[in-house]
């Protein structure tokens, strides 16, 4: 039975900021992608992270992107993705890996991917979005078993992920490639469904004004930041899922599309407004 995702999980997940609190209680994120003509994905997915809360992001992505992304972001951190050996500490060390907005599908991108999974380990969430997920049909790759994963795909790429047409993609089907994945999968859509332990959720927000590139990227990056911060990671990527449609649906009544990096920049108060109760001490 599918189940709606509802402004009731917000309360539920985004908690009150505990006074003695510092950057490593809201997580350490990994964002791994944006090749030279893709740099965007990984700095709006990187907004997302930073926006969201989370305490320590480091964007690994291609050198010619550095200016862009600390013009938009000073609070990220920077590495080159074409240096693995300084990188891998970063990703072995982050509570939460996001990989695949910009990322590409040429060798660069495969070695990326192929380095990370080998590197993935046990109490890590990893985020697979965008090329990545091509890749890992294409290619045929396992996922790693230790790490939580979650997917991320829309609707063409989970045909290639999961071998299921879109017009047969139906939640019986695509509930049980989910469960053979052992993984959480977000399938984006009008009415994004996130699979998750054998159930179904349906999200009942979203709109047209959404139809615009990078809105996938700002998704896995906020997912990346409440995974970080939240302890249930299945309610956590609910929230996600909700809080991106909902601040786009209220962004919408007054103009006609919404820009991702404009959700992001909308976090910080919405978030505040929808944290858990002030009489949940």
């Amino acid at each position: 039975m599918m189940k709606e995702i509802t402004k009731n999980i917000l309360t539920k997940v985004i908690r009150k900021r505990p006074a003695d609190s510092f950057k490593g209680t809201y997580g350490k994120i990994a964002l791994i992608g944006g090749n030279r003509n893709f740099g965007g994905a990984i700095i709006m997915a990187s907004l997302a992270a930073v926006y969201s809360g989370a305490g320590l992001v480091t964007t690994i992505t291609d050198p010619t992107n550095q200016t862009s992304l600390h013009d938009w972001l000073p609070e990220a951190m920077f590495v080159d993705y074409n240096d693995f050996e300084t990188a891998s500490p970063i990703i072995k060390g982050a509570d939460v890996i996001v990989i695949g907005p910009g990322l590409g599908t040429d060798n660069i991108a495969l070695s990326l991917l192929t380095k990370t999974f080998e590197v993935a380990h046990t109490n890590q969430t990893l985020i697979i979005d965008g090329s990545a997920l091509t890749l890992l049909a294409h290619n045929h790759l396992s996922l790693p078993k230790s790490s939580l994963n979650i997917l991320t795909p829309h609707q063409m790429e989970w045909q290639r992920v999961s071998g299921i047409e879109i017009a047969d993609q139906n939640p019986t089907a695509n509930q049980k490639i989910a469960d053979q994945l052992k993984a959480i999968v977000v399938v984006k859509s009008h009415r994004t469904e996130v699979y998750a332990n054998g159930k179904v959720y349906q999200n009942t927000g979203g709109t047209p004004a959404q139809a615009t590139g990078g809105m996938g990227d700002t998704l896995a990056g906020l997912i990346g930041g409440f995974t970080a911060q939240f302890e249930n990671k299945t309610a956590a990527t609910l929230a996600a899922v909700y809080t991106h449609s909902a601040i786009a649906d209220k962004l919408a009544k007054k103009q006609y599309v919404v820009l991702p990096h404009q959700i992001s920049e909308a976090l910080p108060k919405f978030m505040f407004k929808n944290q858990e109760s002030k009489n949940d001490d």
